[in-house]
């Protein structure tokens, strides 16, 4: 597939190893950089959606892909993953039109080329994971009555039918943590990519024709509205839904799934807490530049609220005012480009929304706050600090999901810990400090899903998920993999 092909690509799906045009209402993907038509066609039809999953269906349970062995699956999947790389830019080229990520930017790596090195350490944990396991039975259980021996083991087997659906912020990179994890341990998906950001999902069915994995086994729905979506967390025929998105929308998925007692995964919104310790309080500089610069504000680990000493609360914004008042903001082409758009109008919007609450509640502005004044197209945000004087401030509850950072003062370490702990969401956390041990200590105390001390990490062997609103399973590692697998005990005379 070359740039031209998604260019003027009328598909709208994958359906059983064949690209289809879609009947369903028109889909328009509009580039948030300058409010340009990237591309327009008519999505995918209910009807059509269900076509997916009877495929899908039809794949696992009749097919070959659940009866190849482990190497042979994993065999396939290392050509799909080469094929995938391969295509790494065409991935980037549409991450710039529809995403509205800025080509020259760092945050491009986590785009596109941290996932697709992500696509063969996936395969290589699951290699090494046993399919079957002994159980923990004391060795006065192995004997029954009469002096017969008995064993008691756990083995590990497909979901089934596994229905993925992703979000419009990191598109290339939430569709592999779901696709590969999901075929390598044997399973079929159906992909439904954000309707903001469809199209770099047709590049994993191109790859997926040139590496022949088997019809069925790989389909793909592009849709421009939610017919689709609430269909493939309902239908019997799906096994088990993956979902990336706000905590609402999960909230939905999770209700429509209850009747058919479907598998769920679910990363949600986040409200990260930063700590940074009195040792360590110069970081919150670049911490808060940084939230802004990843993929303007629009990742759910970012860490948006930062906490740092009351005494020195005032000298760390005056510098974080410098600093993030300079984070050039333009066209994703542009070479000197730092932060790009947010995705939409309504997003843009919701920056507004949350910015005038905050002031309303006692906060302020300290940079930032608005559209920039320089861009007349394109949907901007101006990267944004605000002083928040306490953690109760709407701004410090809600996810934004843009360019805006909450700066608030702490009294002490017990302080700090009970704000940071008190929110809704709780996907990840951030310590700061040049004492370690200090810093480890206050991590422990953490109630999130992850927290990183003095750095983080985004790797295939690492697992990372949710509590409370920010979602239930994990994702990558050995716990995601498990995810997508079902346990079964045998007791063996």
């Amino acid at each position: 597939m070359s740039k031209r092909d998604w260019q003027i690509s009328a598909h709208a799906g994958f359906i059983d190893g064949r690209f289809i045009v879609g009947d369903g209402a028109f889909l328009t993907v509009e580039n948030p950089s300058d409010e340009t038509q990237v591309a327009s066609f008519r999505g995918l039809s209910e009807a059509q959606t269900a076509q997916a999953i009877a495929a899908a269906r039809e794949a696992f349970d009749h097919g070959p892909w659940g009866r190849y062995s482990s190497g042979e699956r994993a065999a396939i999947l290392r050509r799909y993953v080469d094929a995938l790389i391969r295509r790494s830019p065409i991935f980037e080229d549409i991450v710039v039109a529809e995403a509205g990520c800025p080509r020259h930017a760092p945050v491009m790596g986590s785009q596109v080329k941290v996932p697709m090195q992500h696509g063969h350490e996936i395969i290589d944990l699951f290699l090494s994971l046993r399919e079957v396991e002994d159980n923990w039975l004391p060795l006065s259980h192995r004997v029954m009555l009469g002096g017969h021996s008995i064993q008691s083991l756990n083995r590990y087997f497909s979901v089934g039918v596994v229905a993925a659906i992703t979000p419009y912020n990191f598109p290339v990179m939430t569709a592999l943590w779901k696709v590969i994890p999901v075929l390598v341990t044997g399973n079929t998906v159906i992909l439904r990519p954000s309707p903001l950001t469809p199209l770099s999902a047709l590049v994993f069915a191109d790859a997926a024709e040139e590496a022949e994995l088997p019809a069925g086994v790989l389909n793909v729905v592009l849709e421009s509205g939610i017919e689709g979506a609430r269909l493939m967390s309902t239908d019997p025929g799906v096994d088990m839904v993956t979902f990336t998105g706000s905590s609402p929308v999960g909230t939905q998925v999770m209700i429509q799934a209850a009747p058919t007692m479907k598998r769920i995964q679910l990363e949600l919104g986040g409200k990260s807490a930063q700590i940074f310790l009195p040792d360590a309080v110069d970081r919150a500089i670049a911490s808060a530049a940084g939230v802004c610069m990843g993929h303007a504000g629009q990742g759910c680990s970012h860490g948006t609220r930062l906490f740092v000493p009351e005494e020195a609360k005032d000298e760390v914004l005056k510098r974080m005012a410098e600093v993030v008042g300079r984070i050039k903001v333009g066209q994703t082409e542009d070479l000197a480009t730092q932060m790009g758009p947010v995705i939409s109008e309504a997003q843009v919007q919701r920056c507004e929304h949350f910015v005038k609450l905050a002031c309303e509640a006692g906060g302020r502005v300290v940079t930032g706050g608005k559209r920039p004044a320089h861009l007349n197209k394109g949907h901007f945000f101006e990267p944004t600090v605000l002083d928040l004087p306490d953690n109760k401030n709407p701004a410090a509850q809600e996810e934004i999901f843009g360019p805006v950072v909450s700066v608030i003062g702490y009294r002490d370490l017990d302080h700090a810990v009970e704000m940071a702990n008190d929110s809704p969401y709780a996907l990840s956390g951030y310590v700061h400090g040049a004492d370690r041990k200090v810093a480890i200590e206050v991590a422990n105390r953490m109630r999130t899903g992850t927290v990183n001390v003095n750095g983080g990490m985004t790797s295939a062997y690492v697992s990372m998920g949710g509590h409370k609103m920010s979602g239930v399973g994990r994702e990558r590692g050995v716990e995601g993999l498990r995810l997508y697998q079902q346990l079964g005990c045998i007791n063996v005379a």
